[in-house]
């Protein structure tokens, strides 16, 4: 009973924690990317290892787990701009691998897992493999025994995502964590001109104007301009069932130091029935998923789950798939374009478009990778979402911020400006048309009376992008043609993120990024937790810094 209880009270505990540090974490700057290591040009070698370490969850276990790491340090990390970079000798997932189309492409893998496990290899799906040289044959692949290595060797014939994963007992060795993703890039020379110029060159523009690098490992990801994207991440989405790693763990304490080939030196794990407790985003639970890159805490856990972006940006998503479960993720804020599966890009029959669908939950299937674009611009709000006035540009609330439609209808006439790809037709709108804008009176929206307590301190910010959002928009009546000329404050606004965003720093528009299927948002079935992270979309005039 008294476990019972202590258990009850540190779970408790864990979600209050849990909510307390994801407040938190609205307002902080730890942002994803699609980070990773390089082999040299032209020929890349890794020279990577399998081993034994332990991962950290959000309700304090540390899962005793198998992954891929360094064996030595790599040639280089990606993006540059990234500080702190570290590939230890295990860590899940695997280190990423990012290389060139063309590339002919060398991976040594050193078996050094417990002698017990037995022989462990990779495969590469999609890639040719040279004849191999070293290694022991095994079902799918050359393997390495215990101790030993084995060489694979491919040209990376084509762009795109693609995962790789043991093909020794997969069952098991995926399971403890055995997997990764490898990253093609176009060659320089390959990439569209459509992707360097127009609006793509003004989005750069506008992220240098406000101090912002750019985090991309390319400017498209296929050879061709349909694929022009201006930021990226990765996300490979995998499950832990505890009894299976404990039961390897156990195994391997028994048979102690013995020696490959004798007998009892070998796993007898069962793997069904399968009940997974733990459900990670690049090998994190939420909240750890929205810490920083290589966060010195999760040694074994290099990679993050924190995208964000500015309205009008071409996100490029690379999800996979990497356990035994497909898991049907929802991306709020718009669906995603799937531009290719397993690097074949998806066009119809003349070449002159997408194919890929529209999704509103992107499923992933075990082993499969897809890429997708995901865009953000307010259209359709029926508000204007930059506020109505431009005090931190001028000083002069009364100050309107101009919106010249391109083409599209959108402002991208000036990339140095706080309402750059703005949606004109929703231009200079107040979200409320009334005081307190009640639907009925004609508003896109009721807000919270400000003056009640129960909403104020727990209010997640402004309607309004940016820092000083509350103190730009107007709340209020405006006159004039297409009511651009001037506007009178009648109403106020609610109050502007105390807790979370507070009015001087961050304010942007949070979607919870997240898995449909209940169980998987929680750890150890607490909520919140497992597949859940926040998408924020960010003002321009908010920097977002990935570099930790």
């Amino acid at each position: 009973m008294r476990a019972t209880n202590m258990k009850n009270r540190m779970m408790k505990t864990y979600r209050l924690v849990a909510l307390a540090v994801w407040i938190a974490l609205l307002s902080s700057a730890s942002y994803a990317a699609a980070p990773g290591i390089t082999g040299g040009a032209g020929t890349p070698l890794f020279n990577l290892t399998a081993q034994a370490a332990y991962l950290s969850q959000p309700d304090g276990q540390a899962i005793y787990s198998w992954g891929y790491g360094c064996s030595v340090a790599p040639s280089g990390y990606l993006p540059t701009a990234i500080s702190g970079t570290f590939c230890n000798t295990m860590q899940v997932p695997g280190p990423t691998l990012i290389v060139t189309e063309g590339d002919t492409v060398t991976v040594k893998l050193t078996n050094g897992l417990p002698t017990p496990a037995g022989n462990t290899s990779i495969l590469f799906p999609g890639f040719t493999l040279q004849p191999f040289t070293d290694g022991t044959p095994g079902l799918l692949t050359q393997e390495a025994a215990p101790g030993s290595s084995v060489t694979y060797k491919f040209t990376a014939t084509t762009p795109g995502t693609r995962a790789y994963y043991s093909g020794t007992q997969g069952d098991l060795q995926v399971e403890m964590g055995l997997y990764g993703a490898i990253i093609v890039l176009p060659l320089p020379a390959n990439v569209p001109t459509a992707c360097t110029s127009g609006i793509h060159a003004s989005n750069v523009s506008a992220q240098k104007h406000w101090g912002e690098s750019d985090f991309r490992l390319s400017q498209s990801a296929y050879d061709d301009p349909h694929t022009c994207y201006d930021r990226e991440y990765l996300f490979q989405f995998s499950e832990i069932d505890p009894v299976i790693h404990r039961q390897a763990l156990a195994q391997i304490t028994a048979a102690g130091n013995c020696t490959a080939g004798a007998a009892g030196c070998s796993l007898n794990v069962p793997t069904e029935p399968y009940h997974p407790a733990y459900f990670m985003i690049n090998g994190r639970s939420m909240p750890d998923d929205m810490d920083p890159n290589y966060a010195s805490q999760y040694p074994h856990q290099p990679y993050n789950g924190d995208p964000h972006m500015h309205p009008g940006e071409l996100t490029l998503l690379r999800i996979i798939g990497q356990g035994r479960w497909q898991h049907p993720f929802h991306e709020h804020g718009n669906h995603v374009r799937i531009l290719a599966r397993d690097g074949n890009l998806l066009l119809t029959p003349d070449g002159t478009g997408l194919a890929g669908p529209l999704l509103f939950t992107t499923t992933t299937t075990p082993g499969v990778a897809m890429d997708g674009i995901f865009y953000w611009t307010a259209k359709g709000l029926n508000w204007d979402a930059y506020g109505h006035v431009k005090v931190s540009q001028t000083g002069d609330p009364n100050a309107i911020l101009p919106c010249t439609p391109d083409a599209d209808g959108y402002n991208t006439g000036d990339p140095t400006a706080i309402n750059y790809f703005e949606w004109c037709q929703d231009h200079n709108k107040p979200l409320q048309v009334a005081p307190f804008g009640d639907v009925g009176a004609g508003g896109p929206a009721t807000l919270p009376d400000p003056n009640l307590f129960t909403n104020g301190p727990w209010f997640s910010g402004s309607p309004y992008l940016g820092p000083d959002a509350t103190t730009r928009a107007t709340f209020g009546t405006c006159t004039g043609s297409n009511n651009t000329t001037s506007c009178t404050t009648t109403g106020t606004t609610p109050p502007s993120g105390t807790i979370a965003n507070s009015p001087s720093s961050e304010a942007g528009f949070a979607f919870m990024w997240h898995s449909h299927n209940e169980r998987e948002i929680t750890t150890n079935n607490i909520f919140p937790g497992g597949m859940l992270m926040m998408m924020l979309v960010d003002s321009r005039e908010f920097v977002i810094n990935e570099t930790n």
